[in-house]
């Protein structure tokens, strides 16, 4: 049976480049994987085919002999091709191709760039810190110092983990990779090295200061700008003030998260603030004015209007939160609550009850009330 042509295998036009064939050889990889398909018998020799591709057009030198001649450049020993597809029956050496895709996929995670001999400096990191400010605090706008313990270079060995006067040799179990591989069936594994946990290297004559781990742990002191307006769920970021990196590697970020205290006057919405006062019943009922607080420690002076019930709504305009990004401010909402007084002496009983005698006519919910409750009791009887 004739072989596919490479090209169409892994779905390319001719003349793709190093990057389109790459990319193409990811996808088939992930449609064809043996694992995804284990109801269809013949997705592992069709994967098997796309690694035989890829192994070939990945090569530049080979690429260009099958350009050239086609299958038979590796069939007949035409050369130019710098030698066929290697495994039995002229299959792709699978555990060579795909690892080249999973080292482009997966390196940077696995442990940064490769090459033997070199400490690989990694990225520390980053770190989350919770703030609790008061409401005045988050109107205002402050400058706070917190104290955040950390890991930072050690400064006596400069953060390569060495005492003095030595350095690192060569991991003698990835052989400066950092990472191991074993073969396990069909597949490669590749798993950070489990002797310098990727580094590449060792340390034989540790610091006597961090033992050879290169940070140590501090409380860093650091001073941070609260801007006016923030509320809870805030982030603010402070590049590289997060964990210091390994082997000279750049410090992560730190992270601090606002927590906005309850307020026992005001509650918040947004940027809008809502603040309920109560109010005896004859001011409620005559009008009058009343004095507020703000939230910028001032006062407002707030008229009722006559026969104001429970629940109505005065509003102050800018007198709520600053926007964050600006923007002007939010408004402040006043919200009466009628008080019912307590603790009556038998006078104010009685001037009560002669004036809720005379009053009857001038409470329009209370008659409207009643009078629906009358007529849904003459239904019933009906």
């Amino acid at each position: 049976m004739a072989k596919r042509d490479y090209y169409e295998t892994l779905g390319l036009a001719r003349g793709a480049d190093a990057a389109e064939i790459k990319k193409a050889y990811r996808q088939k990889a992930k449609e064809l994987h043996p694992d995804r398909n284990s109801d269809n018998p013949k997705a592992e020799e069709q994967f098997k085919e796309a690694n035989e591709a890829y192994e070939v057009l990945k090569d530049a030198n080979k690429k260009a002999a099958y350009d050239r001649y086609g299958h038979a450049a590796f069939e007949g020993g035409m050369g130019g091709g710098g030698g066929g597809p290697r495994g039995p029956q002229g299959q792709g050496d699978f555990a060579s191709a795909f690892s080249d895709v999973f080292d482009d996929l997966f390196g940077d995670f696995m442990g940064g760039q490769r090459g033997g001999g070199r400490a690989r400096a990694t990225r520390g990191s980053d770190l989350r810190y919770n703030l609790r400010v008061k409401l005045e605090e988050a109107y205002t706008g402050q400058q706070k110092t917190i104290n955040v313990p950390t890991a930072v270079q050690c400064g006596s060995c400069k953060g390569s983990g060495a005492e003095d006067g030595s350095d690192p040799v060569t991991c003698p179990t990835c052989s400066g990779m950092g990472k191991v591989r074993a073969q396990q069936g069909f597949f490669t594994v590749e798993r950070t090295c489990p002797t310098c946990n990727g580094a590449g290297q060792t340390v034989k004559n540790p610091c006597r200061v961090c033992h050879g781990a290169g940070r140590v742990e501090k409380e860093k002191s650091l001073s941070v700008n609260i801007p006016a307006g923030v509320e809870t769920g805030t982030r603010i970021r402070l590049a590289g003030e997060g964990e210091a990196g390994m082997r000279g590697g750049p410090a992560g970020d730190l992270y601090i998260f606002i927590e906005v205290e309850d307020h026992q006057l005001f509650e918040r919405e947004s940027s809008n603030l809502f603040c309920r006062v109560p109010v005896s019943i004859a001011a409620a009922a005559l009008g009058g004015e009343i004095e507020v607080p703000t939230i910028d420690g001032g006062r407002s002076r707030v008229k009722i209007p006559e026969g104001s019930q429970s629940g109505r709504q005065m509003r102050l305009r800018g007198k709520g939160m600053p926007a964050l990004r600006g923007g002007g401010a939010g408004d402040m909402f006043i919200e009466l609550a009628v008080e019912t007084p307590v603790n009556l002496t038998s006078r104010q009983k009685e001037i009560l009850r002669e004036f809720d005698t005379l009053s009857k006519e001038n409470n329009p919910q209370g008659s409207s009330f009643f009078k629906s409750v009358k007529g849904f009791w003459d239904s019933m009887k009906g």
